[in-house]
């Protein structure tokens, strides 16, 4: 699949979904934001209200319906982790940025689907999940670099409303990359995993 397919399957997903889609997508981002204020409020609650969306994406995604009040799933199964995740991907990106931004942004990309593969399995480790979308990226990287940047060209439209065009540019982006996390879940058939689902993976965790 190239860009363009995943921009069309995240497009059709969308359609006719999306009022509660962009208003859970402004909850999250007023509660990022107001957690930002706190300084270390958001860091620690980041993670699972970011995982909360891609738990709200999947179920649309696999199912045609969600719920507003998805955005808070990453509060229930697995918080745990969730906040360590939300706290470990930066923390790991920001670290490798410290050698030259390249790498940071390349590790950016392997770390990519670590939300995703905690949305599906709740009883993972931080670090496992960080393991698994490493290995999942394999090969797989510049291709999701190319279907970000088919994205510019909506953000720079998004100039012209201030930014206010964001709020169905981000949660399009955002099914999107859920597109793009199924299809590469579609390439691996030994992982079973729904949302909510229990599968167990075993690996030796590395930056």
């Amino acid at each position: 699949m190239f860009a363009k397919d995943y921009r069309a399957a995240a497009w059709k997903k969308l359609t006719g979904n999306w009022t509660n889609v962009v208003v859970a997508y402004l909850i999250y981002v007023v509660l990022i934001g107001a957690l930002s204020s706190t300084g270390i409020g958001s860091l620690i609650l980041g993670g699972p209200l970011a995982i909360g969306m891609v738990i709200l994406l999947l179920k649309l995604s696999r199912t045609g319906e969600s719920k507003i009040e998805n955005v808070f799933d990453g509060f229930k199964n697995g918080i745990g982790s969730n906040i360590v995740a939300g706290i470990l991907v930066p923390l790991f990106t920001f670290l490798w940025a410290l050698l030259l931004i390249i790498p940071g942004i390349v590790k950016s990309y392997s770390y990519a689907m670590t939300y995703y593969i905690l949305a599906d399995h709740p009883e993972m480790s931080p670090t496992e999940a960080i393991t698994k979308s490493r290995e999942m990226m394999k090969g797989n990287k510049w291709r999701l670099f190319c279907l970000d940047f088919s994205f510019i060209g909506w953000y720079l439209l998004s100039i012209l409303t201030l930014g206010i065009l964001l709020l169905w540019i981000d949660p399009y982006h955002m099914m999107a990359h859920a597109a793009f996390y199924e299809s590469l879940k579609e390439a691996a058939p030994q992982d079973d995993a729904f949302v909510g689902g229990m599968a167990s993976d075993e690996g030796t965790t590395q930056l």
